[in-house]
């Protein structure tokens, strides 16, 4: 990871897994090892290209493990790290959070698989 100058805790944690992707990638994580193929199903939207980043900045920080295996045609997992791991309650706040919000202001929300 790139050396930064942080304010807060705060901010070192929202620079790791903010904008708009890395929180569904790890949400699309939190039940176990899935190939590239199985998360870009999982996360409508997300470009092949920008999966691939979010990954590898992810894993480049230690909240997502990749698994590379050595056979033909090549073989990737990904997973997350006990970081990542620790991860998954908040981001299930979250999801609450905006369940609640949603209810209570009347907004429809696609059913997504992933969700």
């Amino acid at each position: 990871m790139e050396t930064r100058n942080y304010n807060c805790f705060f901010q070192l944690a929202t620079d790791m897994i903010g904008g708009k992707w890395k929180a569904m990638v790890l949400w699309s994580l939190k039940k176990g090892v899935k190939r590239n193929g199985e998360l870009k199903k999982l996360i409508p939207g997300i470009s092949q290209k920008m999966l691939t980043q979010q990954l590898r900045e992810l894993e480049e920080v230690g909240i997502v493990q990749r698994i590379a295996y050595p056979v033909i045609p090549p073989k990737v997992e990904y997973k997350l790290t006990k970081h990542g791991e620790k991860l998954i309650p908040i981001l299930q706040e979250l999801h609450d959070w905006g369940k609640d919000y949603a209810i209570e202001n009347k907004i429809t929300i696609e059913k997504a698989t992933n969700c």
